[in-house]
């Protein structure tokens, strides 16, 4: 169970939020509701949150400040933002505590889907490490060497050809765009900021595509289990597995194989 805190100054903000992120993961995750900056950080130390999507602007304390608190108080914990605020110097903000994603209002399910994925993905991680890595001084070095235009269409044409040749070489993995970005140089915010410009989508959705396109593949050969699929495909829970193909296709893997094996 994950424990997610939803902070908004809106009431109706909130609920709605909280409705869509418990329809999406019905029992996986545990809700806390904050209406302020205060509060937020009150209610991610109390209830031991590992996952905080905040709104920017707030009253008593924004929601940048109590980003602030909240990762140093948990390094390893992932910061979302969901603001209606588009400007550069938030997102340069964000990059400084190290937010996983920025998204913004009124934003896509798909989009909100994907960060929260990506941040299950994150706790996963760090739950089954004994020692965590300290990599804080190497990301440190490039929060402030860059502005909206230092990638050039040639760079970032490299860019997009060793992220997609790193998908599709460990696509098999327990990979996360963290692993990426690091792999590239890049810190997390500016990396999924890159991948959203140059992909049309997140990282997670893209790699999700990727996977359940491979997935395809298998499911056109009836030799293969499909449990067996899961795991090639990337995807290490068969029934989570299930769910993602479901909801990208509108068929379950055993419907699909039945559909293209039966034509």
């Amino acid at each position: 169970m994950y424990r997610v805190l939803i902070a908004d100054d809106e009431p109706i903000e909130r609920q709605v939020i909280s409705k869509k992120i418990k329809g999406f993961f019905p029992d996986q995750v545990e809700i806390f509701l904050a209406e302020n900056g205060v509060e937020a950080v009150e209610e991610f130390k109390k209830n031991k949150c590992r996952i905080a999507l905040l709104d920017i602007a707030m009253p008593g304390k924004s929601g940048l400040e109590a980003a602030e608190e909240i990762r140093e108080f948990d390094r390893d914990c992932s910061i979302i933002f969901l603001t209606a605020f588009d400007e550069f110097s938030y997102a340069k903000k964000a990059i400084e505590v190290k937010a996983l994603d920025y998204l913004l209002k009124p934003g896509s399910d798909e989009d909100l889907i994907s960060a929260f994925e990506e941040a299950f993905s994150v706790a996963d991680k760090n739950s089954e490490k004994d020692t965590i890595c300290d990599n804080d001084n190497d990301m440190a070095s490039t929060l402030f060497d860059f502005d909206e235009g230092d990638v050039d269409s040639k760079k970032s044409g490299i860019i997009v050809r060793k992220a997609k040749n790193y998908i599709d070489e460990h696509y098999k993995e327990d990979i996360s765009l963290q692993d990426v970005a690091g792999v590239l140089g890049y810190s997390d915010v500016y990396f999924c900021k890159l991948f959203k410009q140059n992909f049309g989508k997140s990282f997670i959705v893209y790699l999700n595509e990727f996977r359940i396109s491979k997935a395809k593949e298998f499911l056109a050969n009836p030799a293969i289990n499909i449990k067996d699929i899961s795991s090639e495909a990337g995807y290490r829970d068969a029934n989570y597995f299930t769910r993602v193909f479901k909801r990208m296709t509108g068929k379950t893997p055993s419907e699909y194989r039945n559909g293209v094996l039966g034509s």
